[in-house]
């Protein structure tokens, strides 16, 4: 095992304008290191080789956090599975293979807990790692991190580098992604129970019934363990990176909604997936209860429209399906709509035959006249040049109210 880092030691994190890169450098700048060296992904692009291979050939910085990564939530990685794969290994084996040619002393790789099995027992050991098989909804990000990883380790064998790998449990702090979509539990429980409290809402729903049990880690505590094992570690055995310390999903949601100071009612909505699976069918609440608050735009009225899927054990795939039920329902209601205001104008044309023509006149050598009103007059020439106006109005004025009727 190698020296600590110098105090003026040339220190590259990659990803610094991220959670975890931007609290390293916080970190860093906190115990008095003074030459952090940091690149933008637009003045680097680290899926570029021959860009990252220049950089490192030109700057040769001495240590490397890299905590570069293509993240997000379970509907971004179900969305773009081969975006996050090769992003994430290229950008990867990128930087860790410019560091090990242009000699660095010590690279640390930042990598997640989704590495280890869906079914891992709790809490999750090093030794887990390609035990048995992996969360389908992030399973090309975990891929790829394991590649990461691996890729460390064999450097380590075959070359006698110094390369480190840690794998830290659920993170939260400055600098998280609060999308709707691509945020994961905590900013999203955040977000949700701040605007519920902007909006006056009196009431918020959550999936599952709230028993699941999450380990939650402040990124800046991280951020003081990742400089730590820079200094104090080598080994090609993974760190897992957390506090030991669970607690439920209710628990947490009530922690949230306490401290953002929401005082409406939190409803839990428990609905599992049937089928197959082993201990998981009781663990994972896969299934998907989508409620939709539908207006008609004709008249007005409105209507919640319920759609439960459990299809699949996939929970994004349950959804997906759900939308696309809800989409061929509201397609059949317009459709509906179009038939029946087609049928009305069926009903209200007349049959051709004789005596349901507009013009249906009598005429003799003094008198012209309209049989169905009896209405007549004696200017037969003006009819015939198209003088029919009262004829017309004598026909609406007889007709048309039984026709609306």
């Amino acid at each position: 095992m190698m020296d600590g880092m110098e105090k003026e030691a040339k220190i590259y994190v990659a990803g610094h304008r991220g959670m975890v890169g931007s609290a390293i450098v916080r970190e860093l700048k906190r115990q008095g290191y003074t030459n952090i060296i940091t690149r933008t992904h637009k003045e680097l692009n680290l899926t570029r080789q021959e860009a990252v291979e220049n950089f490192f050939a030109e700057e040769k910085p001495e240590y490397v956090f890299l905590a570069a990564a293509k993240v997000g939530g379970i509907v971004a990685n179900q969305s773009a599975l081969a975006d996050f794969m090769y992003e994430n290994m290229v950008l990867e084996m990128n930087v860790i293979h410019a560091a090990w040619q242009n000699g660095c002393k010590k690279l640390e790789f930042l990598g997640s807990s989704c590495i280890y099995p869906r079914m891992a027992p709790q809490p999750m050991k090093e030794s887990y790692l390609l035990t048995s098989e992996l969360e389908k909804t992030n399973e090309a990000y975990a891929l790829a991190k394991i590649s990461g990883l691996k890729y460390c380790e064999y450097l380590n064998r075959q070359y006698g580098t110094d390369y480190i790998s840690v794998m830290p449990t659920n993170l939260y702090g400055p600098n998280d992604n609060y999308h709707p979509e691509h945020s994961h539990v905590l900013p999203a429980l955040i977000r949700r129970f701040h605007e519920a409290k902007e909006q006056n809402m009196p009431f918020v729903t959550c999936w599952g019934d709230g028993s699941p049990l999450r380990e939650f880690l402040y990124v800046d505590d991280l951020a003081n363990l990742c400089v730590f094992l820079m200094n104090s570690y080598s080994g090609n055995e993974t760190v897992n990176a957390g506090t030991g310390k669970e607690l439920t999903i209710k628990a947490l949601t009530e922690l949230v909604a306490k401290i953002i100071g929401y005082e409406g009612e939190i409803k839990w909505d428990t609905f599992r997936s049937g089928g197959a699976g082993g201990q998981n069918v009781n663990k994972v609440e896969s299934g998907v209860r989508l409620r939709y608050q539908y207006k008609d735009p004709y008249t007005g009225e409105e209507e919640e429209i319920l759609i439960e899927n459990t299809e699949t054990r996939d929970q994004p795939k349950n959804k997906e399906n759900a939308m696309r039920q809800l989409r061929s329902i509201l397609y059949d209601k317009e459709l509906q709509h179009r038939m029946e205001e087609q049928a009305k104008v069926e009903a209200g044309k007349k049959k051709i035959e004789w005596g349901s023509q507009i013009r249906s006149y009598v005429f003799d050598d003094r008198r012209v006249k309209d049989h169905r009103t009896n209405y007549q007059t004696s200017d037969v020439n003006g009819v015939m040049d198209g003088k029919i106006d009262d004829f017309i109005k004598a026909y609406l004025m007889e007709f048309s109210g039984s026709e609306n009727a």
